[in-house]
This record gives structure tokens, sequence and C-alpha cells, in this order.
């Protein structure tokens, strides 16, 4: 499909009036969509990471409810994205930053979000965001905002009355509703809120592999990405040290490996499997 034509489509979904409908109603319009405008392809060598990325966010697509309400005079817009699955949803959003959805977690954000890229947060979710300093990017999750200018972190709040922001990268500052206090986060720090008390501690960001066999890290990727990874038998003994970013992005943990052994990595996302060979 063109791209005007996907423009169009979705722009005449954004202004259709909201209705209720089964998720499967939902799952089976989305894919009635998706199969036009992004028709299948073979698989290919994993030149190109952000296109792997996004057709990822595919899978959670199908979940997203656009919902208009009355505010005095005024109409606001915004759309609603949640994870009813049981497995890790990955989500771009409009101004490409990456949101990663846990399992009965959900976002939502308004329509005007490119210039107000406010995100509100139910359960928890991995962020890393584009950087745009005209334009912060703040997380809103029960009585926190965490405010971040382009950064890589993780906000749980599906516990009541208690969330945990942990920062992998950059900087972030966290607000308390009602307190005029502020708290600047630096890498491997851990911001607690409980019942009104806040906490800052440091903690482990990094997933250490000293002089280990590759099969164990093949078990990582597994485990905390969801890809198979097939590699000539004869690889899954050779060993290897890595220091890895417990939320570093898959393709940069393959293509380490893959540069280590002058391999060739390709990628069949229909099943979720990575070759090297």
């Amino acid at each position: 499909m063109h791209e005007k034509d996907i423009e169009k489509k979705m722009q005449e979904a954004w202004n259709a009036p909201v209705t209720q409908q089964s998720q499967t109603d939902k799952e089976a319009l989305w894919q009635q969509f998706a199969s036009e405008a992004f028709p299948a392809k073979k698989k290919r060598t994993w030149l190109y990471p952000a296109v792997a990325v996004f057709v990822a966010s595919l899978a959670i697509a199908a979940y997203f409810t656009v919902v208009s309400t009355s505010n005095g005079n005024s109409a606001l817009a915004y759309t609603i994205i949640e994870n009813p699955s049981t497995i890790i949803k990955k989500v771009i959003l409009p101004d490409s930053s990456v949101v990663e959805l846990e399992p009965k977690a959900e976002i939502r954000y308004g329509e005007n979000f490119t210039y107000n890229r406010n995100v509100k947060l139910t359960g928890e979710a991995s962020f890393s965001v584009q950087k745009d300093r005209q334009h912060p990017f703040s997380v809103n999750c029960g009585e926190t905002t965490t405010t971040v200018l382009g950064t890589c972190f993780t906000v749980n709040g599906t516990t009541q009355n208690s969330v945990q922001v942990n920062l992998y990268e950059g900087s972030v500052q966290m607000n308390v509703k009602g307190s005029k206090s502020s708290w600047i986060l630096s890498p491997g720090e851990e911001f607690e809120y409980e019942n009104g008390l806040v906490t800052v501690e440091a903690f482990n960001r990094f997933r250490d592999f000293n002089n280990t066999e590759l099969s164990i890290i093949i078990a990582y990727i597994k485990n905390n990405y969801g890809y198979s990874v097939d590699i000539p038998a004869e690889y899954l003994i050779k060993k290897i040290t890595l220091r890895l970013n417990k939320k570093e992005e898959l393709e940069n943990v393959v293509g380490i490996i893959a540069h280590i052994y002058e391999l060739k990595p390709t990628i069949d996302e229909k099943v979720k499997k990575i070759t090297l060979q």
C-alpha cells in the first residue's frame, strides 16, 4: 500500500467515532489493515534494526483504542495501548521512542503527543526515549512523574501506592505529587516511592558474562528477548567475556556476537528466530 494510502486509512480510523468492540473484532480489523499496508516479506538479512523493531511492534498494535472525552468546551483525544498477553510487547510511539510493555501493562497518550510527550502508565514498562530538548518526555505513574530528555529506564507501578524507577542510561528528574522536592537520577540508580516515602539507591544495571560458553548467552537471549538463535554447534562451546546493559537492544547484542565470530545474522520475524552463519 502506498504511504499516502496508509496515512489516509490511519486518519479515517482516528476520526471514526469510538464504539465498543470485542477483542477478536479489533484484532481482525488490524490484521486486515496490516495485510494491505505491510505485505508479508521473506526472511531478510538483519541490516536495518529499526525495521525489525517496527515489525515486532505490530503484535501490540491490535490492542489500541482511540478515545475522545469532553473537557469543558474542548474535546480531548488520546490513545490507549494495552498488553493483555503474557509476553513483553514493543510499541513505537509517534516520536519514535520505544516502549516495552510488560504483561498486563497499559499506556495512554494524547493526540498532540509530538508536542506534549506525556505518557500515563499503569503497570510496568521500559522506555528508550528519542532526544528532543524542546519537548521533554514524561511518564506519569501513580503519584510520580518521571521527566527525561532522552534515556533508557523502567517504571514499575504494579503495586498500589508504590512506584519504582530504574535508570539504565542518561538522566531523569523525579517529582512526586504534592512535594516541592525533586530528585535527579544517574545511571545505575533506583528511585522508589512507597506510601509517601522516597528512597534512592544503587542497583546493578549490567549482566556480566565472564569466560562464559556462548550457549549460556544464547539462552539469555531466548529468555530475555524471546528469540531463538540458530548457530553452528561448534560455536556453542566457545567462551566469551561480555558486560551487557540489562536493557541493551537485541540487535546490539547479536551484532557483538556476529562481529566477534565473523558471522552473518539474519532474522525471521514470523517465528522470532535469529540465524548466525
